[in-house]
């Protein structure tokens, strides 16, 4: 659903990611792990069309900046970025007219529920904590019932309840088919769903894991420290 080839992006002198390439199947969860810098957000970005950069990605065989590849691709940054000036559920019907929705008012009613924001429908995007941002960002990205879904550290900021509706409904994208790639720093986070691992360090894939294809006696976390933290996993 995703792919990515050989992709590379500078910022001047500075090579954020080098020659990266990955996908990201349909009903699967990829995720994205690596310390700060490692190039997971300026990949993120790229694959989600924000940034220039060298190589090719498609989403469904559409080229990433294509209208066909963005009307079927959510995205959750990790610092929502919302419209000060609208309030809750223009939001979501700016989503709706943007991407020409029909219908998608008892969707919308059924994601503010989901979240606990049903009764904060009228307040403004200026006037909400941080975590009710994020969760207005999973309901705009998800009000689209996008096939492909990539989530910038969508726990960060997020009360308990937050969290745990945040995971039911990766479970529940994961089990409808939808292509999930996640950028986390909290590796216990993803630990129940994940199919697939790639830890970023200094730009490049330092190394692939796969579910059930984990070296005996190691996790997940010991091959992630193993390799960010100097040593070698083995």
């Amino acid at each position: 659903m995703i792919t990515v080839q050989n992709v590379s992006k500078r910022y001047g002198k500075f090579l954020a990611i080098d020659n990266i390439s990955l996908a990201v199947n349909s009903g699967e969860l990829t995720v994205l792990l690596g310390p700060n810098g490692a190039g997971k957000s300026t990949l993120i970005k790229s694959i989600c069309g924000l940034l220039r950069y060298q190589g090719t990605i498609t989403v469904d065989g559409f080229d990433n900046r294509s209208t066909q590849a963005k009307r079927i691709l959510g995205y959750v940054p990790e610092m929502s970025v919302l419209f000060p000036a609208l309030t809750v559920y223009e939001h979501l019907e700016f989503i709706a007219r943007a991407y020409r929705l029909h219908g998608w008012a008892p969707l919308a009613d059924e994601l503010l529920k989901r979240f606990e924001l049903d009764d904060k429908r009228q307040k403004l995007g200026k006037e909400l904590s941080k975590g009710m941002q994020q969760k207005v960002s999973v309901c705009c990205a998800l009000l689209t019932k996008p096939k492909a879904v990539i989530l910038d550290e969508p726990l960060v900021g997020l009360d308990p309840h937050g969290i745990r509706e945040i995971k039911a409904v990766i479970a529940d994208l994961k089990h409808d088919g939808c292509a999930l790639l996640i950028s986390t720093h909290m590796i216990e986070s993803m630990e129940e769903n994940w199919d697939a691992t790639y830890i970023l360090k200094e730009g490049k894939i330092a190394a692939v894991c796969k579910r059930g294809e984990l070296p005996r006696g190691k996790t997940l976390e010991d091959i992630y420290f193993a390799i960010t933290e100097g040593g070698i996993a083995e």
